[in-house]
């Protein structure tokens, strides 16, 4: 059991979650997520680490509720515990083997759309501590739906807001808001983007305009994390990868984005029958207990 040592809702329906999990926190890298179960009857469920402190023993989770295994996750609250958080898994970024000095001579830029800000955050730390410059760009649809900004000004060289209804920051999406960047003279060696697969996508094809060479994150691929269930496979430069072993970060130019949007799609639909049958428990519950009544 892994002790809930923090939780609070970031923004409608996206929660942080700090748990305690010492052996994680120590071997934990940029880029790495965790395996997570509710209860011992709950679904497993791939979350990008969020953050993480060795010293305290705790590992950082941020879900977004959508489906019944992550409603599950979101409805513990501070001292009750999750049932099995598994990890670090998949590949640490790149940027983490590489010597240090050669990065500095960098400048990165992180792109985060909705809830992908969070796997930003750890990724942005790592790099500023020794001495990178790290811009980044965090988008929402509106203000209300902006996560971890306040946390991202702490680490990044210059922080850009981008939300759809111009409720905050750039007015616009966060590609609108790149290619303007770099329209103004602003140089970068390197995009990450994390967030919603058509959000990848349309980064990938701003950064191409300018030859930027650009990395993407396919975590929300994941189902098992081991590679043995098979529903992570993607096609990476005409090869089939699994996300959780080969991944989840690949080079945004490799990617086949229609196919892997096709293949999250197909796990949506199933998702929302599960949440339509829990919902339909949940509705049968409440009547029986009137009628005990």
């Amino acid at each position: 059991m892994f002790e809930i040592v923090e939780k609070r809702e970031l923004a409608e329906n996206i929660y942080l979650t700090r748990v305690k999990a010492p052996r994680i926190a120590h071997s934990a890298k940029p880029g790495q997520f965790v395996i997570v179960r509710a209860d011992e009857h709950s679904e497993r469920t791939p979350l990008t680490i969020a953050d993480y402190d060795e010293q305290e023993g705790t590992v950082t989770l941020v879900t977004q509720a959508l489906g019944v295994s992550t409603r599950k996750i979101v409805a513990k609250g501070a001292g009750e515990s999750l049932a099995d958080v598994a990890g670090p898994l998949g590949r640490p970024s790149d940027f983490v083997t590489e010597p240090i000095e050669e990065l500095r001579k960098r400048k990165f830029i992180f792109v985060g759309g909705g809830v992908g800000a969070a796997p930003v955050f750890p990724q942005v730390k790592w790099l500023t501590e020794r001495g990178v410059e790290v811009d980044v760009i965090v988008g929402a649809k509106t203000k209300d739906l902006l996560i971890y900004a306040e946390e991202m000004r702490k680490v990044a060289t210059n922080l850009y807001i981008a939300t759809d209804d111009g409720s905050e920051g750039f007015h616009g999406l966060v590609t609108t808001l790149l290619e303007k960047l770099v329209n103004e003279g602003k140089q970068y060696d390197c995009c990450v983007a994390i967030g919603p697969m058509i959000m990848m996508k349309f980064v990938t094809l701003t950064a191409k305009k300018f030859d930027l060479p650009c990395i993407v994150s396919l975590n929300a691929l994941m189902v098992d994390g081991t590679g043995m269930c098979g529903a992570c496979r993607v096609t990476i430069a005409g090869k089939t990868k699994f996300t959780c072993v080969d991944g989840p970060e690949f080079n945004a130019y490799d990617v086949d984005f229609d196919e892997a949007m096709r293949r999250q799609g197909m796990y949506r639909t199933q998702e929302q029958r599960a949440l339509a049958i829990q919902r339909e428990r949940e509705a049968g519950h409440k009547c029986n207990i009137g009628l005990d009544k």
